[in-house]
């Protein structure tokens, strides 16, 4: 088993490589969410004393489990992990773009606040996950990763981000520690190839990598 994590920016470096331009962005937006949390409840009260390693380094996972994509589409936003700490982290990339969904107002404002500080690429659509899943995304333009963070069972999961799955993207999914039973629901209705990396935050967790997703045809 790994070495728990210190809290701070040492916690996200031992995660990936940390440019010092990263760190003061991810310290920047640290502090937003502890100015905001007061009004917008965005993150459980308890993790507030260990936010680094709960939710910096957290969200940082899905970048390290597919470092090659530059761009995201984060599902379920709500206080911008993983999304926001992945925009963070490619924020000097060229190429990069991070789409955010999230439904609640509050938070969708205070994600705008966060990009809009930061100068992140960011794009945040105020809209639930089927509206935006309808569409296909097609204003949303080319996804290579889709990440989610406690958001559905892997079974709704995979619905929802099935129109870009099934196009290529790959998905990277924060999942908990019924996520063994949550996999074995999910292949009785979809076929896909799948990698576990353990989390490095919560010892019973997975970074579930998802590629070639396809609705399992019935039998006969």
């Amino acid at each position: 088993m790994a070495a728990p994590l210190p809290d701070g920016p040492e916690a996200v470096r031992a995660i990936l490589p940390l440019t010092e331009a990263a760190k003061a962005r991810l310290s920047a937006y640290v502090d937003l969410i502890r100015r905001w949390q007061p009004v917008k409840n965005l993150v459980a009260p308890s993790t507030l004393g260990d936010i680094w390693r709960r939710h910096m380094a957290d969200g940082a996972q899905a970048l390290a489990a597919f470092p090659a994509a530059r761009r995201w589409l984060d599902l379920g936003s709500g206080a911008g992990i993983p999304g926001l700490v992945t925009a963070i982290l490619l924020a000097d990339e060229p190429s990069a773009r991070v789409t955010l969904v999230e439904s609640n107002g509050r938070k969708a404002a205070f994600l705008l606040t966060v990009a809009r500080e930061l100068k992140l690429p960011v794009r945040v659509l105020n809209e639930r996950i089927e509206q935006v899943s309808a569409r296909s995304g097609a204003e949303i333009g080319p996804v290579e990763a889709v990440s989610a963070r406690a958001l559905s069972p892997l079974s709704k999961l995979l619905e929802q981000a099935e129109p870009w799955l099934t196009q290529g993207a790959v998905g990277v999914f924060h999942k908990g520690q019924d996520f063994a039973s949550e996999r074995d629901t999910a292949t009785l209705s979809w076929e896909f190839d799948l990698v576990e990396h353990p989390s490095r935050i919560e010892p019973d967790s997975r970074i579930a990598v998802i590629r070639g997703l396809a609705r399992r045809r019935a039998a006969g």
